[in-house]
C-alpha cells in the first residue's frame, strides 16, 4: 500500500511539471528573444539570450483564419534550428544559426520563411534577419545551400 502511494504521489509530481508548449508560443518567445539581441555580441552571448534548449512544441491545425484549440502533433525543435559556414570571395567566412520565429503553415516541416538567421564574423554578432543576410550574400559573393 505504501509503494503505491509514493509511485502515485510521483507520477502527480512527475505530470505537474510537464507542460505542453505548442508552436505559436515557441516561435514567439523566439521572436521575443531577438529583441535581446544587440550588435557585436559574441555567439556566446547571443545564444544566451536567444535560447540553446530543444524543446518539444505541440502542432496545432491552421483552419479558417484561426488556430485549433487542440494540438495535433508534436515536433522537437532545436534552438538554435540549424547551423550553417558561408564561404565567398577573399575568403570571407560568416556563420549562420537560424531560430524558428514564424508558423507559415501548420505541419511538422520547417521552411526557410519560419526562420531567422543571426549572422556572425569571427564570432561576433554583426546582424540578423533575411534582407541583412542576403545584403552580404551579395556584397561578399557568398555560396548559400
Amino acid at each position: 500500500m505504501r509503494k503505491a502511494i509514493v509511485l502515485l504521489l510521483g507520477a502527480v509530481l512527475i505530470s505537474g511539471c510537464a507542460t505542453t508548449v505548442t508552436l505559436q508560443d515557441m516561435t514567439s518567445a523566439n521572436r521575443q528573444n531577438l529583441l535581446r539581441l544587440s550588435i557585436g555580441m559574441t555567439k556566446n552571448e547571443a545564444l544566451n539570450a536567444m535560447g540553446t534548449e530543444t524543446k518539444t512544441a505541440k502542432v496545432a491545425l491552421y483552419q479558417y483564419g484561426n488556430w485549433a484549440e487542440t494540438p495535433v502533433e508534436s515536433m522537437k525543435i532545436n534552438n538554435p534550428y540549424r547551423n550553417e559556414i558561408l564561404r565567398g570571395k577573399d575568403d570571407k567566412i560568416f556563420e549562420v544559426l537560424y531560430y524558428v520565429t514564424d508558423v507559415r503553415k501548420s505541419d511538422t516541416n520547417t521552411s526557410e520563411d519560419e526562420l531567422t538567421p543571426l549572422v556572425f564574423d569571427n564570432g561576433k554578432l554583426i546582424g540578423w534577419g533575411w534582407s541583412f543576410l542576403q545584403d552580404n550574400v551579395q556584397k561578399y559573393e557568398l555560396r548559400m545551400r
